[in-house]
């Protein structure tokens, strides 16, 4: 099993020689077809490696910058299923329902990320971009639930309505 471990482990150090480590540093100095051609090698290594949650969570990431929404949730998600236990995907789950003002979610999310913290510097990460969510959470952001029934604003609105027509047609 070990042997199988380490054969693995070499084919995948091996595919990953190709795809250059963080070409998002700075996303707008990323071309597009430079950034592209990485999500296809990407694309191409979680095939050859479906178990790996860090091919997913940089498949996920490349999505995000170039602004594929869903599908970097569902490669983020995919590697959380993967590894529970994978800090980086969970962080970065966190920070893309950070961006997309799903507060809640990723306040969760970053919560379990903190748990899952290695070393000081994760932690620092993972207690840094909580303290943000809560921020924005307590201070710029209202989150809007629609747990109110909207019978009655809507048969106010129709009755206006109609209150206006019968008006303008009396006339």
């Amino acid at each position: 099993m070990s042997a199988e471990l380490v054969k693995t482990s070499s084919a995948l150090q091996a595919q990953l020689q190709g795809i250059t480590p963080v070409p998002w540093r700075d996303p707008h100095a990323v071309a597009p077809e430079e950034l592209k051609g990485y999500i296809e090698k990407l694309e191409a290594a979680c095939l050859a490696h479906p178990q790996s949650a860090d091919l997913r969570t940089c498949l996920g990431m490349a999505y995000a910058v170039n602004y594929d929404i869903y599908k970097s949730m569902d490669a983020l998600e995919s590697a959380v299923a993967l590894d529970p236990t994978h800090f980086w995907a969970q962080l970065k789950c966190a920070e893309l329902h950070y961006r997309l003002r799903a507060l809640p979610l990723a306040e969760k999310e970053a919560e379990k990320a903190v748990d899952l913290a290695q070393n000081r510097w994760h932690l620092s990460l993972a207690r840094k971009q909580l303290q943000e969510i809560r921020r924005l959470n307590r201070e710029s952001t209202r989150n809007v639930t629609w747990d109110k029934p909207l019978t009655m604003p809507a048969l106010m609105f129709v009755a206006m309505i109609v209150l206006i027509f019968a008006g303008m047609a009396w006339r």
